[in-house]
This record gives structure tokens, C-alpha cells and sequence, in this order.
């Protein structure tokens, strides 16, 4: 079994408003608060939590939830220059050196390019993270469109 995840904003979201998946969530972070695990998020899913949880509810609901995020064992990791590639590869599908398709958004980009570079297991409820199945071992939750 591997022993480091990283979050999808859409996962922190699934535990936080008990929708289905959160059981999944809950069971991860009981191992990390015992020390069998490591759970990893980019700056970035703390970022879009916080503006999920704005747009949808309100400041003051983001204010409490961003407090109560950052009680959860989770180790949140910068963006830092050696991820800049790692994030550009999974944002693009390169074809050729002239020519490059775009396979994910930014944001699932730098989310993903962690779990590539942490060799996690990326937990989520995103369509988006198909694209890179093949690149990323998953733990995909029933799938939830998050605006």
C-alpha cells in the first residue's frame, strides 16, 4: 500500500460537506493522524478551497472551513521551481517539439504534477484527472462537478 496521497480540492470539499466519498476521506486522515500515512495539497487546493467556500457560501463559512483545514494533517506544499516541469507535462500532452495539446487546467496541473512528484496517490472527484490515469495512480471518489 502506498503511504503518500495528495487532495483534489474536491476531495477536501467531499469530507468538509459530508457528501458521498467523505467516509473514504475520513478513514485517510484517521491514518495520517496515526502516522501510517502522509497526506499531501498544493497551495493551490488550499487556494481553491478558500474560493470555493467563498463563492458557494460565504466569507465567513471560508473563513472557518480554512481554519478547519488547517487543522487536518495534511502538509501543504509550495509551488517550487522543481515542479515547474512536472506541472507543465501534466498540463500538456506534448505531440512533438513544435506541438503540445492541453490535457488538464492549470490548477489540476500543479495538483497532479505533486502527485507525480511525490509518487502519491491523488484522491479526488475530478473528470478532469482521467486525462493522466495512466500517469498518476488515483483514488477517484463519486464524481461531483464543483464550480
Amino acid at each position: 500500500m502506498n503511504d503518500k496521497y495528495v487532495f483534489d480540492t474536491s476531495a477536501l470539499l467531499t469530507y468538509i460537506k459530508d457528501e458521498e466519498g467523505a467516509e473514504t476521506i475520513a478513514d485517510l486522515l484517521g491514518k495520517a493522524l496515526d502516522g501510517e500515512i502522509s497526506i499531501f495539497i498544493s497551495i493551490i487546493t488550499a487556494l481553491e478551497f478558500f474560493s470555493a467556500s467563498v463563492k458557494k457560501e460565504g466569507w465567513a463559512v471560508a473563513k472557518e472551513r480554512l481554519e478547519l483545514m488547517e487543522d487536518l494533517p495534511l502538509t501543504q506544499e509550495p509551488l517550487i521551481p522543481d515542479l515547474r516541469k512536472t506541472i507543465g507535462e501534466m498540463q500538456f500532452k506534448i505531440i512533438d517539439e513544435m506541438t503540445a495539446v492541453k490535457r488538464l487546467p492549470f490548477a489540476d496541473s500543479c495538483i497532479a504534477g505533486l502527485a507525480k512528484s511525490k509518487n502519491a496517490i491523488l484522491v479526488h472527484k475530478d473528470r478532469h484527472f482521467q486525462s493522466v490515469e495512466d500517469e498518476i495512480e488515483q483514488l477517484p471518489l463519486p464524481y461531483h462537478e464543483y464550480v
